[in-house]
């Protein structure tokens, strides 16, 4: 993948944007992290909520059921995922909702998923049958397995129709997003760049670089961005991270979300206002230099749910209204995350009952970064792994779990009342 990087600098000429850089790294077809490499779970690079917990997914479900009957139980309603990793909080949602056969029976599954690799482990997650339909515009569609219902997956939101109501679920997707990098110079802002390395000694090959003028992006993009911000905002920030990316996905939710109704459901790491800098790459559980091994680590970056709120803002002229982002726990207590726990242990094993215990405190505990200007790494590893930040600050540390760094973000049609648990 570096010989690759440095193949398509050489090719534009010059060196190219981080939110290229990442694109090219994650998502290359032959050699892209995601589309390559088993990296959820133990085995991988990193642990999500649904592999922690099936009460995760559980609690997702009921949400979703919840919104259903907000929406006057439409007789047919799409579940879409963005990014479902290895099927694990989709497959957990439709067991939990089963019993809820009015529901079972209105929806269907489509799952927006780039990597083949990850596709397969889906349908094995999904238990769908091996022999799909391919329709002209490349959808390959199953039925589950497990509730029986059908089951598409696509390249790209794009291809998901838009003929009812859907519930868009995207954990822990927009932070896998490309993003573009800012830096206040005193020659003006100039955007943040990947280059060849013209030291021969340097292990690493690539390096970073400041923009020498304005890029496409740093007129068109930041100006967007900082005018959507407080008036005084530009005199105190020297670095700005974007994701246009994701904006644009937030806007196109909204607009399917105003025009046939619906709602969509974010949780990642991330706050309400914009990050410096917060780019980070993980391997092994751990922290790596972002250029040292394109291909084989995961680069991800800190939600600014500001920003998203600015796309659904753009998009649908206030068709559509953002509700939060309020911590994980919140979202998940009120839900009911602690009743299901003890149900379950009713009739858990000692091993079963630690295990579930575990992933509920791990899920729910844990308190935000305590300086505002905690960044990058240190921030990432508690989001993440779901572990502190030992002596992060000499003000104090953070406590173990993703509770409050893991927020959760909804988008409605602008007519409807503010959702459980956002009101």
């Amino acid at each position: 993948m570096c010989k690759h990087i440095k193949a398509l600098i050489q090719f534009r000429g010059g060196p190219i944007s981080i939110a290229e850089y990442m694109s090219e790294v994650l998502t290359n077809p032959s050699a892209g992290y995601y589309t390559t490499r088993n990296v959820f779970g133990e085995a991988g690079d990193f642990i999500t909520s649904p592999e922690i917990s099936q009460l995760f997914g559980e609690m997702v479900g009921i949400w979703c059921v919840w919104m259903w009957h907000e929406l006057g139980k439409p007789h047919s309603m799409r579940l879409v995922e963005l990014g479902p990793g290895r099927g694990t909080l989709m497959a957990d949602l439709l067991r939990s909702t089963a019993t809820f056969r009015e529901f079972a029976m209105s929806v269907s599954a489509d799952l927006v998923e780039v990597s083949d690799a990850l596709r397969e482990r889906q349908r094995s997650a999904l238990d769908c049958s091996t022999t799909a339909s391919i329709s002209d515009d490349g959808v390959e569609g199953h039925t589950s397995g497990l509730t029986g219902i059908p089951v598409r997956w696509h390249r790209s939101l794009d291809t998901v129709g838009s003929d009812s109501p859907a519930i868009y679920i995207a954990h822990e997707f927009f932070d896998a997003l490309p993003v573009h990098q800012f830096q206040r110079t005193d020659r003006g802002w100039r955007e943040r760049l990947v280059d060849v390395s013209d030291d021969d000694s340097d292990p690493l090959h690539l390096r970073m670089v400041l923009a020498p003028n304005q890029t496409p992006a740093s007129k068109l993009l930041l100006k967007r961005r900082l005018e959507a911000l407080p008036p005084d905002a530009e005199r105190w920030l020297r670095f700005l991270e974007v994701c246009p990316q994701g904006m644009a996905i937030a806007g196109n939710m909204s607009g399917r979300v105003a025009k046939e109704g619906g709602a969509a459901l974010v949780i990642d790491y991330g706050r309400d206002r914009p990050y410096p800098a917060s780019l980070a790459a993980i391997r092994d559980h751990g922290f790596v230099n972002m250029l040292s091994a394109p291909g084989l680590a995961d680069l991800s970056a800190h939600v600014d749910f500001s920003a998203l709120r600015q796309g659904v803002t753009e998009a649908t002229e206030g068709g559509a209204q953002c509700h939060g982002p309020i911590p994980q726990a919140q979202f998940l207590e009120a839900l009911g995350i602690r009743e299901r726990l003890a149900a379950l242990l009713e009739n858990a094993s000692e091993d079963e009952a630690a295990q579930l215990i575990s992933g509920y405190e791990r899920l729910v505990t844990g308190s935000e970064p305590d300086q505002d200007d905690i960044e990058g790494s240190a921030a990432k590893s508690a989001a993440i792994n779901g572990r502190g930040l030992e002596d992060a600050s000499e003000e104090g540390s953070q406590k173990e779990g993703m509770g409050q760094i893991y927020k959760a973000f909804a988008i409605l049609p602008a007519s409807k009342p503010v959702p459980l648990p956002f009101d």
